[in-house]
């Protein structure tokens, strides 16, 4: 049973990873990458490392999304002429 959690949580990181990819608008791609930060960070936790979990939720999900959510709202659009 472990291994399929394992499994899962890796299909859920793949289509993470390619969605935000693909995504033009730019907030929806930073909250597709957190996703990709809490699944990784629940992957760790499967895995028995729970201190890089830890981590991995604090800094990656929490601080580094804030940080670029600040900055999205934070600049403008520019167009080329």
């Amino acid at each position: 049973m472990h291994w399929q959690i394992e499994i899962l949580l890796l299909v859920i990181l793949v289509v993470a990873a390619l969605t935000a990819l693909q995504l033009k608008n730019l907030l929806a791609a930073v909250v597709t990458l957190n996703i990709f930060s809490f699944m990784s960070a629940g992957l760790m936790v499967s895995m028995g490392a729970i201190d890089v979990a830890f981590t991995e939720a604090v800094v990656g999900a929490g601080a580094v999304g804030i940080f670029n959510i600040l900055a999205i709202f934070r600049t403008t659009r520019r167009t080329l002429d």
